[in-house]
Parts: C-alpha cells; sequence; structure tokens
C-alpha cells in the first residue's frame, strides 16, 4: 500500500500548473499546492475551472481506495465565485489530457450555513475533459454534487473508493457522494493533488490501496 507523508514533493512528481511546496498548517507538516500566478491570471474555462491542474504523482492507479486529508483556504487574490477548490485527481493520462477528479469547496460546508443552492455543492465530481462541472450540472442537476459538513483552514479527510464507473466519495469516515456511473471508461494511470483557483490548499496522509 503506497503511502506518502506529503511533508516534501515526493521524487518522480510532475507540477502541472501548479506550485508545491513544504509547509506547515493547522499543526501539521504538509504540503503546499496552488495555481501558478500565470495560470490564475489565465482565462476561465481554459486555464483554469476544472482543468488539468494538479501535483502528478508517481504512482498508477485504477480501482481502489485513495484517501488524503485535506486543508486548503482562499488566497488573497480569490476571485467571488472562489470556494477554495482541492481534491484528488485519478486515472491521469500520461499526457494529462483525461482524467477524472472529485474535489471539495469548503466554503459551501452546511456548518457554514451558505444560501442554496450552494448547501448542496460542498464535493463535485467531474471527468476531463467533456464532463466538467458545469455540464454536469446542467446534464444531470444535484446527481454528481453534495453537500457535506466541511469548512475552510481545518483538516479534512477525503476518501475514493473507486471501482470500475462505481464510486462512493467519504468526508471524515461519512459516505457523502455515490455514484453507481461515472463519466469515464475505467484505465489505469496516475494520482494528482489537484486545486483550482483562488485556492492555497494543504495535502497530508496520502495512503493508496489499489485492487486491481
Amino acid at each position: 500500500m503506497p503511502e506518502f507523508a506529503l511533508t516534501t514533493l515526493p521524487a518522480g512528481s510532475r507540477l502541472r500548473s501548479v506550485s508545491a511546496d513544504p509547509a506547515r498548517v493547522a499543526g501539521r507538516d504538509a504540503l503546499r499546492v496552488s495555481l501558478t500566478d500565470e495560470v490564475s491570471a489565465g482565462t476561465y474555462g481554459v486555464d483554469f475551472v476544472d482543468m488539468p491542474t494538479f501535483v502528478i504523482l508517481p504512482l498508477a492507479f485504477e480501482n481502489g481506495r485513495i484517501s488524503v486529508d485535506i486543508c486548503s483556504r482562499l488566497r488573497a487574490d480569490a476571485p467571488d465565485f472562489a470556494r477554495a477548490f482541492a481534491g484528488l485527481a485519478y486515472r491521469i493520462a500520461d499526457d494529462g489530457e483525461q482524467f477524472e477528479s472529485v474535489y471539495l469547496r469548503p466554503l459551501n460546508g452546511t456548518g457554514l450555513n451558505p444560501p442554496p443552492p450552494r448547501d448542496k455543492r460542498a464535493i463535485q465530481y467531474f471527468a476531463y475533459p467533456d464532463w466538467k462541472f458545469d455540464r454536469l450540472r446542467e446534464v444531470h442537476p444535484d446527481a454528481y454534487e453534495s453537500g457535506a459538513d466541511i469548512a475552510p483552514d481545518i483538516w479534512i479527510n477525503l476518501t475514493l473508493d473507486i471501482r470500475g464507473t462505481r464510486l462512493t466519495a467519504s468526508v471524515d469516515g461519512t459516505p457523502v457522494l455515490d455514484l453507481a456511473e461515472t463519466k469515464a471508461a475505467p484505465r489505469r494511470g496516475a494520482i494528482g493533488l489537484w486545486v483550482d483557483i483562488g485556492t492555497e490548499a494543504f495535502f497530508s496522509n496520502l495512503k493508496v490501496t489499489p485492487s486491481d
């Protein structure tokens, strides 16, 4: 079972549109990941928003369990629509142009009492490039996102159980998103630490349990 403390950038990792540096936050050593300034200054839907913006780890994965602790918050330059987006990407193609992802929106956590419909949009699945959040929301309202009791600036455990096109995402041990049919054909690929616009995210304690 591969495990990474993520106190430093693992050897063999690749950066795609992000920076990654050791940091200490909320009482823990972790890896800080954020979009580069160049990408942050780019174009919505082209450079950021459900795009391949991640640390690609030297791991091959198709089915099994991925677990990581995430603490995220807004950057000082975050746009109004930012929600401290951070999560996991998996089954990343070698060129980074295909992958699936589940990410958190901590500012939409139910404990913060966000206004509807944000209270049901704290966790999101998407499949790049064809099924990003906006298309999923239009075609399958409420099916690929859900509420969750999360918040910024605290450690949250995100665990994904993946088998073929079946996905269960749990937050701090509680299942919050259960999908019988995801939007990409199963394939073997890398795992990534994913962030989006306006986010400063910290990752710790990655554990991968393949079931291939």
